[in-house]
């Protein structure tokens, strides 16, 4: 992108109208990730949470070297938790191993519960196999949000000693927890994955049966 137009999201991030950097910001999209940062950082602090929201959100996106510590810094020490469940959702986006530690502490001692669940959620992004224990402690929770993202960072890892683990899932009352199974199981080509997918494909729920047959035929694919 040419210097003007650089200069002018500068100037735009910096406008008193929280709309304009929003806009600034939206506008980043088509520029190389090395002028995006610098650009970024100007509203990390913003005043606006939705403001500071998109520009972390950024910083998954647009990777240079400086976003991994950055977005660490904020997911361990920011007071607000949208902030800090932001931070670990872009920590996922930058499929860093390095994340693996600070997500892991994050799940098990910040104590909001979205925070816990973006960990989780990037655990599985980032596909390190160090997760599943975390990951299957994550089935036990109490909010079904945790237990949706556990069962599919399971599937993402390729999690194959936790299929029973996640087969108990099979008939969840909430139908959404059962999609996730059946979109899991499609990274498992075993007996008791293509019996409960084909279990699944029966599911009472349409986007239940969609996922199963959808995940059949990546299966089927495979062989």
């Amino acid at each position: 992108m040419i210097a003007t137009d650089l200069q002018q999201i500068s100037l735009q991030l910096e406008s008193e109208n929280s709309r304009d950097r929003l806009l600034a910001l939206a506008s980043l999209r088509g520029v190389s990730a090395e002028e995006a940062v610098p650009l970024i950082k100007k509203v990390l602090d913003d005043e606006v949470l939705q403001v500071r929201s998109m520009a972390v959100f950024a910083l998954g996106v647009k990777q240079t070297d400086e976003c991994y510590p950055i977005l660490v810094k904020l997911l361990e020490t920011d007071p607000d938790y949208g902030i800090r469940a932001d931070a670990a959702g872009a920590l996922g986006y930058l499929q860093d191993p390095r994340a693996y530690e600070p997500l892991s502490r994050a799940f098990y001692e910040d104590t909001q519960w979205l925070v816990r669940f973006s960990a989780a959620v990037s655990l599985g992004n980032i596909g390190d196999v160090r997760a599943k224990n975390l990951l299957l402690q994550a089935l036990d929770s109490k909010e079904t949000v945790m237990q949706q993202a556990a069962i599919a960072a399971l599937g993402e890892i390729r999690a194959f000693d936790a299929i029973d683990d996640i087969l108990r899932f099979a008939d969840a009352e909430d139908w959404l927890v059962r999609q996730r199974l059946a979109q899991a199981l499609g990274n498992f080509n075993t007996d008791k994955s293509l019996s409960a997918l084909n279990f699944l494909a029966k599911d009472p729920q349409p986007q239940v049966r969609e996922a199963a047959l959808f995940s059949l035929n990546l299966l089927q694919q495979d062989d």
